[in-house]
């Protein structure tokens, strides 16, 4: 089935997408950026580093950590970041009902061209009699 993906690239060299947000939600859900980074198979350092890339996009923190506690520090989502994840999922939201009919025929024709080249069945070669 074919799907959406949306990427905002944002002045001067700034980008957004699925990835950076999904990191930034796990981040909320779990309370760290490591096992965010975990969740979704990357390491510590790359999950750091898209964070701090998101900060310097927008000047500031996207995501704060805290320190101490019994079990260690952790981390969550600064009021930008979560704002930054409500509007991607807005926008993704807004772009997806807006080309949801776009999509279906596009996909619709995609199962159209595979049934043409597709190999036409062969047909039994009939002798006629003289």
């Amino acid at each position: 089935m074919a799907s959406l993906s949306l990427r905002i690239d944002l002045d001067p060299e700034g980008r957004i997408g699925p990835g950076k947000i999904e990191l930034l939600e796990k981040i909320a859900s779990l309370g760290s950026i490591s096992a965010a980074g975990r969740a979704m198979g990357m390491s510590y350092r790359r999950a750091w580093d898209l964070v701090e890339e998101t900060n310097q996009i927008f000047g500031q923190p996207v995501a704060s950590p805290q320190v101490g506690g019994k079990n260690g520090g952790g981390a969550m989502l600064t009021p930008l970041g979560l704002a930054l994840v409500a509007r991607f999922r807005a926008i993704e939201r807004a772009v997806s009902d807006a080309a949801r009919d776009h999509i279906a025929a596009l996909q619709r024709e995609v199962a159209v061209d595979q049934g043409r080249d597709a190999p036409l069945p062969r047909q039994p070669k009939v002798k006629a009699k003289a």
